[in-house]
């Protein structure tokens, strides 16, 4: 196609703001997303340790977003990761069909072409496919793409260690903010209760990149999310009253600060605005992890240690699943308490 649909075209006051995606992600100076090396995290050296938990400490206060490089989930591994998915996408529609989701009936796993309610009614320039893919007793396999055959083996293997570096990044986090090393961690739901749910965005050739976003502007409601991507830009952040584009470095895995541990810092920790650009001559793919707290079973608000008299809670007390609503439909807590919940 020449043109696209208008369900797909943004709003005007939007447009100025998307340029090309390619010529944006080559331009030297202004602000660029930290890049934390992790490779001394857990080093005996604990000069070289403290450095390096310093850095993300600080790309989380400034940022919220980062691209995280020695990060001990090994290359070979991402790349099966990747393989798979492409693999999925790059076949026929009715084989992909075959995994669609059902979102009338509130079964938003699967494959599909939007997720979630958007607050401006245009649609986005993607498709996705959802699930669940840790703790290994909370996901249902028989919704997980059976080719590539290397789908489930890859991607579960990916998620354990995923969700090991949640644990290192979660101790860290807390020691920023003067607590234990566990605190946060079981703050979000700890080993049982924490889900990590992978989105694979899937961005096809646009032809009026200009006038599309693959994803809108949207903060993250999770307590973390993981993103690897196949080195085509797209990813842009708002910082500083600005969209900045991320650049692409390789063998990295891009880590946002979502809602949730914004909350509980009572936000000391950002999580940043970002949005997905699109563009006319490459397909951009992304795997997305989010680390979401249980939906009902935890009040998320500033821990108390956070509060303090020169600084009062910022944020209502809210379960997970309320502080989704409230975001979907700018309610009130009032007006939303008899609402049927809105899929995620």
């Amino acid at each position: 196609i020449e043109r696209i649909p208008k369900e797909y075209i943004r709003p005007e006051e939007e447009r100025p703001s998307i340029g090309d995606i390619f010529a944006e992600e080559k331009m030297g100076g202004g602000p660029q997303v930290p890049t934390v090396d992790l490779k001394g995290i857990n080093s005996e050296d604990l000069e070289e340790r403290e450095k390096c938990r310093e850095e993300l400490r600080k790309a989380a206060v400034d940022w919220g977003v980062m691209h995280l490089v020695n990060h001990g989930i090994p290359e070979e591994l991402t790349g099966r990761v990747k393989a798979a998915g492409e693999g999925f996408f790059g076949q026929p529609i009715e084989e992909k069909e075959k995994y669609a989701n059902d979102q009338a009936a509130g079964n938003v796993q699967g494959y599909g072409s939007k997720l979630a309610n958007n607050a401006s009614g245009q649609l986005e320039w993607e498709d996705y496919f959802f699930h669940c893919v840790f703790p290994e007793d909370k996901t249902d396999l028989s919704i997980w793409p059976k080719t590539p055959s290397d789908y489930i083996d890859a991607t579960r293997e990916y998620a354990k260690q995923l969700r090991a570096l949640t644990t290192t990044v979660l101790a860290v986090l807390s020691q920023g903010l003067g607590l234990e090393e566990g605190r946060l961690e079981k703050e979000v739901g700890g080993m049982e209760e924490l889900l990590l749910q992978m989105k694979i965005n899937y961005y096809p050739k646009c032809p009026q990149p200009e006038l599309a976003l693959g994803v809108e502007a949207h903060t993250d409601v999770s307590a973390l999310t993981f993103i690897l991507h196949n080195m085509v830009p797209g990813l842009q952040l708002f910082y500083e009253g600005k969209w900045v584009t991320a650049k692409c470095v390789p063998n990295s895995i891009i880590m946002h600060v979502g809602d949730t541990v914004e909350i509980l810092s009572n936000g000391k920790y950002k999580s940043i605005l970002h949005r997905g650009v699109v563009n006319r001559e490459k397909v951009r793919v992304s795997w997305a992890v989010f680390c979401e707290p249980p939906k009902e079973k935890i009040i998320l608000q500033p821990l108390p240690e956070t509060v303090s008299e020169a600084d009062p809670p910022r944020f209502p007390p809210r379960t997970f699943a309320q502080h989704i609503k409230h975001k979907l439909f700018r309610l009130t807590d009032q007006e939303g308490a008899d609402t049927p919940k809105p899929d995620e």
